[in-house]
């Protein structure tokens, strides 16, 4: 990481002057803030620049992902200004990109289990929770399947289960949820775009 004599001497100042005037009460956040920027700035331009596409829409987006060339890790993401259909600009799903990369610290990495009626979550294994999802729908399925409407046409149908598609998933995955929906017989299906 490089950085100028002129940028030492403004980043040098402005810490000074914050330890100088801290004390007085005076508010250092935008002091703060602006460090920090210069920061995320000066690690960007060390960082490998990979490009990629949003898989969100059959639009195909640009995105250059920063990649610490130590860690390998993702720490920004940002529209790709060359890329011919975009031009940098993105949906509010490709601008929230980086929120689903191991970068974000509040996504959930745990399924979390509240029983009926209690106050707590508890933590469980995936396995736990897939197979208590999968006997819940067998149950509820088989108990309200709807073979045939009163006027006596096969209509095969459960009205008691519903499924709501994310707006995080791909094209592909969508269509794989929906035609999973429909052979269960649901018949509400909606999707978190659309809310």
């Amino acid at each position: 990481m490089e950085i100028t004599r002129r940028g030492f001497l403004t980043l040098s100042g402005a810490v000074a002057s914050g330890l100088t005037l801290s004390p007085l009460g005076i508010n250092l956040k935008p002091a703060r803030a602006y460090a920090a920027d210069l920061n995320k700035a000066n690690r960007i331009k060390a960082a490998k620049q990979v490009t990629t596409i949003c898989c969100y829409c059959s639009v195909g987006c640009g995105l250059v992902c920063s990649v610490d060339k130590i860690t390998g890790k993702i720490f920004n993401i940002e529209g790709d200004a060359d890329h011919p259909i975009s031009e940098g600009s993105l949906c509010a799903k490709g601008a929230g990109f980086f929120d689903l990369t191991e970068a974000n610290r509040h996504r959930l990495r745990k399924v979390l289990y509240r029983a009926p009626m209690s106050d707590k979550w508890e933590e469980r294994e995936m396995d736990w929770a897939i197979d208590r999802i999968a006997r819940l729908v067998k149950t509820e399925r088989d108990k309200s399947f709807i073979t045939t409407n009163a006027k006596g046409q096969t209509v095969n149908r459960v009205e008691t289960i519903g499924h709501l598609g994310s707006s995080n998933v791909d094209s592909e995955e969508c269509w794989l949820m929906v035609a999973k929906a429909r052979a269960l017989g649901m018949v509400y299906i909606d999707h978190q775009a659309r809310v």
